[in-house]
């Protein structure tokens, strides 16, 4: 008879952390794996909850044990695998059932998907989650993407297992088909962001200022008390306090320079610059890591052209205002993308929405994110987070410093692409009248391709084609 009320397909580090995360609530879970081995131990090891658990080792059984109509979520790798499995797990559903992808999936792959099963009056969802293992496990932010009839599935089972904040469940239904999967390849373009900044700072202080780890780590903890709290200053702070027991240097010194990426930061600048949209800090800190893998290039260019020799001299107070304003930049490139998908796409997102489901759970959950999703709900002009009254006045007292900071930065040679970048975005948004004219009128001179005279209608040509 069956019995579960959800089957995940799926045992690795996210898989069993969101298994144990709905058995420990009360929810019955089928649970399965490509490699067998893998379930009875992961049983056992659930101990006190492992009655709430169904362990199946054929696909087939595995369907068998859900209750109708059914939902299943697959936490695999993203690409090929959700493909081969919608092949194989489709023929054994019924009209009602919908599949759930929890991995980080290209939103073009799960809108596909989406009008594929809908063929067969199935449903596919495309679930964003955030939050690591321990999220996982203890209280996720879910970003879900697809039917209103799955969110009536779901909605029981994922707002009882996210993380919540001042009591309310940090997960929401986004819109349909790809809604949920972009935002969360939005979020993690504002962490790739968020995480530049700080290792910017981070180098300021260390390379340009002498300052020991520790030193830099307690300064980050004084940071999390105030208006700079956030997970990642948080474990940035407690990071710097280890030492590494092999050599006695500070822990993150015997770490190699050379920062990986899964690829969620390069989709969301992809898809910035395919809408037109300005993701410059995402692209910054994307750019940063494809050089940081540059090691031994660097090693050489050290020794040819010099390092960065001179002295950082902003003081911690400047610092602070400087991360402050980089921050409110990098989440106002992030909700400027999603609020132009959403037009693209027909998704109607609500930014308020997203940013009360990232206060908790989440890696980029801070407290700027309460004020940030008080300023939609009040409503902005142009949907411009930087047009908000409270965020305008906060970047007003910030921005100074964050000037006094990239300039220090610049003529000691210290890089700061990220923080650089978000300056040049401000003072280019700034402008009431800019540049381009210039550049229209390069373009038309060498290609006649026209342009538009302030204050008249229509396509005009220079006085060069005359």
């Amino acid at each position: 008879m069956a019995q579960a009320q959800i089957g995940i397909y799926g045992l690795g580090t996210m898989g069993s952390a969101l298994a144990l995360n709905m058995a420990e609530h009360g929810f019955d879970v089928a649970v399965t794996n490509r490699e067998t081995d893998w379930i009875a131990p992961f049983v056992e090891e659930a101990s006190a909850f492992s009655a709430r658990l169904y362990p199946k080792e054929r696909l087939t059984d595995f369907v068998a044990a859900l209750r109708t109509p059914r939902v299943i979520l697959f936490m695999i790798p993203s690409g090929a695998p959700m493909d081969a499995m919608l092949e194989e797990i489709t023929p054994l559903l019924s009209p009602g059932d919908t599949v759930i992808d929890g991995g980080n999936a290209d939103f073009h792959d799960t809108r596909r998907r989406a009008a594929q099963l809908t063929e067969r009056d199935l449903h596919f969802v495309g679930l964003g989650v955030s939050g690591g293992e321990a999220g996982a496990r203890h209280g996720p932010s879910m970003m879900l993407g697809g039917s209103r009839h799955s969110w009536a599935q779901l909605e029981p089972i994922l707002t009882s297992i996210a993380a919540t904040y001042d009591g309310t469940p940090c997960v929401a239904h986004l819109g349909p088909d790809g809604a949920g999967h972009f935002v969360k390849t939005v979020h993690n373009g504002i962490e790739y962001a968020d995480m530049q900044v700080i290792a910017e700072i981070y180098s300021l202080l260390r390379n340009g200022s002498a300052m020991p780890p520790a030193e830099i780590g307690a300064l980050f903890a004084d940071w999390d008390r105030g208006l700079l709290k956030s997970y990642l200053v948080e474990i940035t702070a407690q990071l710097l306090t280890y030492t590494d027991p092999e050599t006695g240097h500070p822990m993150v010194d015997v770490i190699k320079d050379a920062a990986g990426q899964k690829g969620t930061g390069r989709w969301t600048v992809i898809e910035a610059l395919r809408m037109g949209q300005s993701a410059s800090m995402i692209e910054a800190a994307v750019g940063a890591r494809g050089w940081s893998s540059e090691k031994d290039t660097r090693q050489r260019a050290e020794t040819l052209l010099g390092g960065a020799v001179g002295a950082f001299d902003g003081t911690p107070e400047v610092l602070a205002e400087a991360f402050l304003a980089a921050r409110i930049l990098a989440y106002a490139q992030g909700f400027r993308i999603l609020s132009a998908a959403s037009e693209e796409y027909h998704w109607s997102l609500d930014a308020a929405t997203i940013a009360r489901i990232w206060r908790a759970g989440c890696i980029i959950r801070s407290a700027l994110l309460d004020d940030i999703a008080a300023a939609f709900d009040l409503g902005l002009p142009q949907d411009e987070l930087i047009l908000s009254p409270q965020m305008a006045q906060t970047l007003s007292r910030c921005i100074p410093s964050l000037r006094q900071v990239v300039c220090s930065a610049v003529h000691g040679g210290h890089p700061v692409p990220a923080l650089s970048a978000g300056l040049a975005w401000y003072d280019s948004m700034r402008l009431g009248h800019g540049s381009a004219n210039i550049i229209q009128a390069q373009r038309d001179m060498f290609g006649h391709h026209g342009f538009e005279r302030l204050g008249r209608t229509g396509l005009h040509h220079g006085p060069w084609w005359d």
